[in-house]
């Protein structure tokens, strides 16, 4: 109850990374449709409810330049989060290393550790004008040097969480160039891949030639639907790596839930009846992001902070630095930007969150007074935001 008393108090909350705009009516058909079928409330498929998986075939394949087997080189399982746990678990074991691109999201870590590896991290840092997420980027002999004989994968995300950074084409082929030649699995964290701003395009590294074999690319309808609570993620790759996954799945959640499965396959049905129309969620979606993204990029600016702007995905970094903000004589012995944002949550009813926690503690330092904002919010959410964010300019 005191939790949830906190939560409620919160009058504009764009820290954690969750759509909070109502489900759209073609969502909710489907949900209806599927609880009709008596099937759809039984146990599925462990390794994919069949409907699903065919669908995320015929979705994807053009996507991958291939024809996809939606037996045996496709996973589903509850969220991304399961299938990326999974994969970890699937191919870590005690003394392996895992090169990832930081910030990264956290679970990466928790799930390197059940597995006893460890990760080698390698940072994006701002060359030219760090205004645009486009501008961080890898120094390459730093991510050379990461790699080791102990490397058994990278894990990477594009669109990128926090930052927004989408890897260009150039990029990944660098990147899957070095991979291939350590020979390690690529985990391509691809949830954000509906969300592309602006003129910039969303590159998948295993449908560059060559790439196919290495890597297993993980999506969300969650991210792809803005229903983060349904928890449904699937994973793409060859046969011998998703065989793993699925093993490691059904020894675990067995199945993620059928109605569920059932019903993102009609959207995906349903969404490619619409597409190139007005009434395509895939346009309106990345359209409606990136508007709430720039008013809350002016409201930042207009009172001094920096905000960084991303090529896509469900988030914005913003530098805090130019306002003056001290919180050193509350002596936390915290990170300046954790300090920062629970400032902001219990003073002005503002929630975002800290880039720290998205840093190992060698690189932290790099982004010290960031913070994180989610733009995938209701009108009303942003409104509400962009006013208290005005709130805090100098007087």
């Amino acid at each position: 109850k005191q939790w949830y008393q906190r939560r409620v108090a919160i009058t504009a909350g764009i820290g954690q990374g969750f759509p909070d705009f109502v489900v759209p009516d073609f969502l909710q058909e489907e949900v209806r449709k599927a609880v009709a079928i008596p099937s759809a409330n039984w146990y599925t498929r462990a390794q994919g409810h069949p409907r699903l998986v065919k669908e995320l075939a015929a979705e994807f394949s053009p996507l991958f330049n291939r024809s996809i087997d939606p037996m045996s080189e496709i996973v589903t399982g509850v969220g991304a989060y399961e299938v990326i746990y999974a994969a970890i678990t699937a191919f870590i074991n005690e003394g392996d290393e895992a090169v990832v691109i930081e910030p990264h999201f956290d679970c990466y870590a928790g799930d390197m550790d059940l597995s006893g590896g460890k990760l080698v991290r390698v940072p994006l840092r701002p060359t030219g004008d760090a205004k645009y997420a486009k501008n961080w980027t890898l120094d390459r002999e730093e991510f050379e040097a990461a790699f080791s004989e102990r490397t058994k994968m990278l894990i990477t995300t594009t669109p990128h969480n926090p930052i927004g950074k989408i890897f260009t084409k150039e990029e990944l082929e660098y990147i899957g160039s070095v991979c291939k030649k350590h020979n390690v699995i690529i985990l391509s964290d691809e949830v954000y891949e509906r969300v592309v701003f602006d003129d910039n395009e969303h590159v998948r590294i295993a449908s560059l030639p060559g790439m196919w074999e290495r890597c297993l690319t993980v999506g969300s309808a969650g991210k792809t639907f803005s229903v983060t609570g349904w928890k449904i993620g699937w994973a793409l790759g060859p046969a011998n790596l998703i065989s793993q996954l699925q093993h490691v799945s059904s020894c675990s959640t067995f199945t993620a839930p059928t109605l569920l499965q059932e019903a993102v396959a009609g959207a995906f049905e349903y969404e490619r009846s619409v597409a190139h129309t007005d009434d395509a969620y895939f346009k309106w979606l990345p359209a409606k992001l990136q508007q709430n993204c720039q008013m809350l990029s002016d409201a930042f600016s207009e009172i001094g902070c920096v905000p960084v702007w991303p090529d896509g995905g469900y988030f914005m970094i913003v530098d805090t630095a130019n306002m003056g903000w001290d919180f050193s004589d509350l002596k936390t012995g915290r990170c300046y930007d954790v300090d920062c944002v629970k400032w902001l949550t219990r003073e002005f009813k503002l929630a975002t969150i800290p880039i720290s926690v998205f840093y190992g503690n060698k690189n932290r330092h790099l982004a010290a007074k960031y913070i994180r904002v989610c733009c995938a919010k209701s009108d009303e959410t942003i409104v509400r935001a962009c006013q208290i964010i005005r709130s805090l300019k100098k007087q």
